[in-house]
């Protein structure tokens, strides 16, 4: 008789690491949103203190618009790119390896690396960008630090980091799919479209849906541009969530209220995958 504990055995390191390093985080920086400290920092018991506070506090309101339009941009923006590379680098052609390396390019690069790179070239004295713009007779953008421009900058650098990783994955969904599908579609006389409408996207569907939910869970994390480009400026048009619980933990040392923010955005996350899974799921799938 085979014993029934030796998966769970190989199991258990990923399992330990996921309970150390997930959930105990999480539940750690649940129960802390309820405390706060003190000018001479002592750390004592507040309940929902730090929620009223945010939920009083218009620049919190702010914070929350702007990380949603943030994430409702950039979300469905970097699927789509992701998903036309993946078709466009899909076919064997010479040379086509070349492309899948330049597209993959970005991941070897930090985000803080990214950020730096690119407000050395949209810098509105030095940076080529401005250059070729002034050349074509567009004339220099002020990107990052002009109010109306600075949001929309960080998604197109976030875009430019982040689409060739999700390529990878579509990509190898592409390959999964099985060719007697649409060799059967020919046969049929469906039109390259047709095929694309009704054969690639239902098969895509898992792969789809699995980008779009982690893409979602890390742009809801997306900091690091933030912080060395804009600082949640200019007038506070690219202050995200995470940026403002930065802020409350290291600048007005407001531990709590960072746990609070951080909580709150947490639920926030897990709303929305929990609604984009809905969305996305198979029609033969138990609802």
């Amino acid at each position: 008789m085979h014993s029934r504990w030796p998966p769970y055995l190989f199991l258990a390191p990923a399992l330990a690491g996921l309970i150390l390093f997930r959930l105990v985080p999480i539940i750690i920086a649940a129960t802390g949103s309820f405390a706060g400290t003190s000018l001479t920092g002592e750390i004592s018991f507040v309940g929902v203190e730090n929620y009223h506070y945010l939920f009083t506090d218009p620049e919190f309101w702010q914070s929350l618009r702007i990380t949603l339009f943030f994430n409702m941009i950039i979300n469905p923006l970097q699927l789509a790119v992701a998903f036309l590379l993946a078709l466009l680098v899909f076919k064997p052609l010479p040379g086509i390896w070349l492309f899948r390396t330049i597209l993959v390019l970005p991941m070897a690069v930090s985000t803080g690396i990214s950020a730096v790179l690119f407000g050395l070239f949209l810098d509105g004295n030095l940076g080529p960008v401005n250059g070729l713009l002034e050349w074509l007779g567009i004339g220099a953008q002020a990107f990052h630090r002009s109010r109306e421009q600075a949001l929309y900058t960080l998604i197109g650098i976030a875009t430019w980091k982040g689409a060739g990783y999700w390529m990878l994955f579509l990509l190898a969904g592409l390959y999964s799919l099985p060719q007697t599908v649409y060799e059967a579609a020919s046969v049929d006389g469906a039109t390259p479209w047709q095929k694309f409408r009704f054969v690639t996207l239902p098969m895509m569907r898992k792969p789809i849906a699995f980008v779009l939910v982690a893409d979602t869970a890390i742009n809801f994390l997306f900091f690091a541009p933030v912080y060395i480009l804009t600082s949640g400026g200019p007038q506070g048009s690219t202050s995200v969530l995470m940026f403002e619980a930065y802020r409350a933990a290291f600048t007005f040392s407001d531990t709590g209220r960072a746990l609070a923010i951080s909580t709150i955005l947490l639920a926030i996350v897990g709303l929305i995958v929990a609604i984009e899974f809905r969305l996305l799921r198979s029609p033969g799938e138990i609802r």
